[in-house]
């Protein structure tokens, strides 16, 4: 259970997503000339919106990978494009630095609150 409010969870859970995803573009950008290699990623967008959905507690949420066997992008098989993967790569990267921003600007507005300095 998260010590603060659901904004707080769903931040923490974005997060938890978005190193996730990180964490599969990094393997599949590392397996570009690996044959047959299938491309791995999480929607963890569409995953916390689910579960938001449903009620469930974000705090014990996990993100699973995922692949998609029909996807060919080269002759060997494999499924990985390393522009693309470059792309999404650099974009989840803002994506993780921003939910870190705000939830770093929530944390200082708690601690003015507080009176416990900057």
């Amino acid at each position: 259970m998260s010590f603060f409010d659901s904004t707080q969870s769903a931040l923490e859970a974005a997060m938890r997503g978005s190193s996730v995803r990180q964490t599969l573009l990094s393997d599949n950008l590392a397996n570009v000339n690996t044959p047959g290699y299938q491309r791995q990623d999480v929607d963890f967008h569409a995953t916390l919106q689910a579960a938001e959905a449903a009620g469930t507690p974000l705090d014990s949420l996990t993100f699973q990978g995922t692949t998609d066997p029909t996807r060919t992008v080269r002759a060997d098989g494999g499924g990985i494009d390393a522009d693309e993967e470059s792309s999404d790569l650099a974009q989840n990267g803002l994506e993780y630095e921003a939910l870190v921003q705000v939830a770093s600007a929530r944390f200082g507005i708690l601690r003015s609150a507080m009176g416990t300095g900057s």
